[in-house]
């Protein structure tokens, strides 16, 4: 199956993760500009009235880039929505992308009809985040029009399957757009991906390190400085595993070889709770050893390009 036509023109087989607390509106637009889809979370505008300015941000940010250079208009957004029972600010939040028809909805933890319903009633599409087959299989049931396979190693929340043994699983019965996600910091990567049967590649923690990424100088330079050694994969902060940089949970007090199991039945995604748990515990994947300065979202994706065409050459795919 064709990909939709929303993601056939990428500069880049890209989609750029929505990172909590760290995604914002110039963040997004610089992907979207540099020729990748951006995203980022709802609920990283708070309060939830911000919303509505942010979504007014990007589009007239991407509107401006596409007066200026019609020769190569920027790629769609996406924004992301936490759907499970206890975000409170849900059914507000879709209100807000509905009034301007927000391209790509990607949501996660828990997959709902009336939400894929809505994204589809205002002409755009849906992709759900999974960590197994059987998610993959509950989401495209209940009217995904896409999956995004978060395999071991990715930043956040992560699975812990084996990229090619998810990838090959979903394709076994699903035809349709399929990202992958974990660990994909190169060119080589985003490749690696297509290669292994998924259509784009679904990329975060190398973006975290960018002059536009909301985050503090010293997480931007933990990343430049660290690699898949210092990630730690623990459910402690909120209630689902992820991966994180072993040195923000140091400072925290914590001995990230020692840490207890949250309750998952406590995860809580509303209000400003979950804005709390993350503020000082720091995201991120494994895959980023390629990162060595923090940069311009654009020069991150130039170099992506320049890999991921020199992966093609080598292979001579091109």
């Amino acid at each position: 199956m064709a990909l939709p036509p929303i993601l056939q023109k990428l500069r880049l087989p890209v989609v750029a993760s929505p990172m909590f607390i760290v995604s914002n509106p110039k963040q997004v637009i610089a992907q979207c500009t540099s020729g990748i889809v951006g995203s980022m979370p709802a609920l990283n505008a708070r309060p939830a009235e911000l919303l509505d300015d942010w979504l007014a941000e990007i589009e007239a940010g991407i509107a401006a880039h596409n007066a200026a250079h019609p020769e190569r208009p920027a790629a769609p957004y996406a924004i992301n929505q936490i759907v499970h029972k206890s975000n409170d600010r849900l059914e507000h939040d879709m209100a807000v992308c509905a009034k301007y028809k927000v391209p790509i909805v990607i949501t996660s933890l828990g997959a709902r009809e009336d939400i894929n319903a809505a994204v589809h009633a205002w002409g755009g599409i849906v992709l759900h985040d999974i960590i197994n087959n059987k998610f993959a299989k509950k989401a495209i049931e209940k009217g995904a029009d896409g999956l995004i396979a978060v395999a071991t190693g990715a930043g956040g929340h992560a699975g812990v399957k084996h990229p090619f043994a998810l990838v090959q699983e979903i394709r076994e019965w699903f035809d349709g757009p399929l990202l992958l996600s974990g660990a994909i910091g190169t060119g080589d990567g985003i490749l690696a991906a297509q290669a292994c049967g998924a259509d784009l590649a679904y990329i975060g923690s190398i973006l975290i390190a960018t002059e536009e990424a909301r985050a503090a100088d010293a997480y931007k330079q933990a990343i430049v400085e660290g690699s898949s050694d210092d990630i730690v994969y623990t459910n402690l902060f909120t209630g689902v595993h992820g991966n994180y940089l072993r040195g923000s949970i140091e400072a925290a007090g914590l001995d990230p070889e020692n840490l207890p199991e949250s309750d998952p039945s406590k995860m809580n995604f509303g209000g400003n709770a979950a804005a709390k748990a993350w503020k000082d515990i720091w995201g991120c994947g494994q895959g980023i050893n390629a990162v060595k300065e923090v940069l311009p979202t654009a020069a991150v994706i130039d170099r992506l390009e320049r890999e991921y065409r020199a992966a093609r050459q080598r292979l001579m795919l091109t």
